[in-house]
């Protein structure tokens, strides 16, 4: 073994694991005595320097940037998109592990601020940003061949309905319907939030939800509203080889119309002292027991 290797007659390998090891058993330790309230817990990072004359840039009306290394991955995967520019660190572009050539794009190598400057100090983009094109238009015809969909009545929170996409890929559900006023538009926060399901279901934004819904009837689905006072419980309320789920906001729940249109209101039966879920909870739970009705 070469001088350069060694360090008191032990190579510096076994001095690296050994640092390793002593610094993991040093974290636990101290993770142990915040626990028992012996140290204090860290206060959360304040914000960046300069974060508060942050201002958003002005858009146009085509234009979408998306950040993180999962969302901007799904993004360039998909074919659908028509995207414009990538800029990303350099240690983001290795992450990505794609073919910068192949891409049809300008790609340009940046550093984490020129981001920030774009995005904000607050997002977590990981180092990477996509300028792209909102996602193609999708009607509800062309969902007629799909068994599950879902309905959102203005939920407004891009973070929820994010988490609502991703359990809707998951359980295979044709596309998430949702209207044009007081609910999210296509944006990098809902993307982040959906970590990469925005590209594999269609977000389908329509102008009047009673029409839709009516719509939905007229395509042979059955559609059941989730309300906390629901006469039946929502396990004994599926019909049909067709359901859409319709989940209202959290604290208005499903307005008076939408409840009007619906097929079935029903209730998510909770044995438990919390008789409400936060509405993206409350979505995964039913789209499994959707999943169970359709699979029988």
């Amino acid at each position: 073994m070469s001088k350069d290797n060694k360090t008191g007659g032990k190579s510096t390998d076994d001095k690296s694991a050994k640092d390793t090891h002593y610094a993991n058993l040093r974290r636990a330790h101290r993770d142990n005595k915040r626990e028992r309230g012996e140290i204090p817990t860290p206060q959360p990072q304040k914000r960046r320097r300069g974060g508060e004359d942050w201002k958003p840039p002005t858009l146009a009306p085509e234009q979408v940037y998306l950040y993180g290394l999962h969302t901007v991955r799904a993004a360039l995967d998909n074919k659908e998109r028509k995207n414009i520019k990538l800029s990303a660190t350099q240690n983001a572009l290795a992450r990505l592990e794609i073919d910068t050539d192949a891409l049809g794009i300008p790609v340009d190598t940046v550093a984490p601020h020129d981001i920030d400057k774009v995005l904000g100090p607050d997002a977590i983009h990981q180092g990477v940003m996509l300028e792209t094109r909102p996602l193609p238009v999708r009607r509800l015809e062309a969902l007629k061949g799909s068994p599950l969909l879902l309905v959102l009545d203005q939920v407004t929170d891009p973070h929820n309905v994010g988490a609502i996409m991703r359990s809707a890929v998951a359980f295979n559900a044709g596309a998430v319907i949702t209207t044009q006023r007081h609910s999210p538009t296509e944006s990098g926060v809902l993307a982040k939030s959906a970590s990469g399901a925005l590209e594999l279901i269609p977000y389908i934004q329509i102008t009047n939800l009673a029409d839709a819904l009516g719509e939905l009837h007229k395509l042979g689905f059955f559609t059941i509203g989730l309300d906390s006072e629901g006469p039946a419980a929502l396990e004994g309320t599926f019909s049909g080889e067709k359901v859409a789920l319709v989940l209202g906001s959290e604290g208005k729940g499903l307005r008076q119309k939408t409840r009007e249109t619906v097929n079935a209101l029903a209730r998510l039966d909770m044995p438990g002292a919390i008789k409400s879920l936060n509405v993206s909870n409350a979505a995964a739970i039913a789209l499994y027991a959707a999943r169970l009705h359709l699979k029988a």
